[in-house]
């Protein structure tokens, strides 16, 4: 088994399934995942957003600036979100 604690996220490199897992342990569960990935758009594996869209969470990837906008907008339409953020 492994540990609970999740690898820090220095860049969109590191972000993975095993990075992700805190947000797929959130109660209630979460309905939308927002990464922000710095100063641009990071494209992120395929299988990796799969595996979350199966366990039921839609994720947006986006640069922080925009992941901060959404995320707020998210919030305010009283939706289930939660943001994993990377300073630009």
């Amino acid at each position: 088994s492994t540990g609970a604690v999740s690898p820090q996220v220095g860049s969109h490199r590191d972000i993975s399934l095993e990075s992700l897992s805190l947000f797929r342990l959130l109660e209630p569960q979460i309905e939308i995942l927002v990464l922000g990935t710095g100063d641009r758009v990071e494209r992120l594996h395929p299988a990796m957003m799969k595996q979350m869209r199966e366990r039921g969470i839609a994720v947006e990837v986006q640069d922080t600036a925009n992941a901060c906008a959404t995320f707020n907008f998210l919030m305010n339409e009283r939706r289930v979100v939660a943001a994993g953020l990377i300073p630009p």
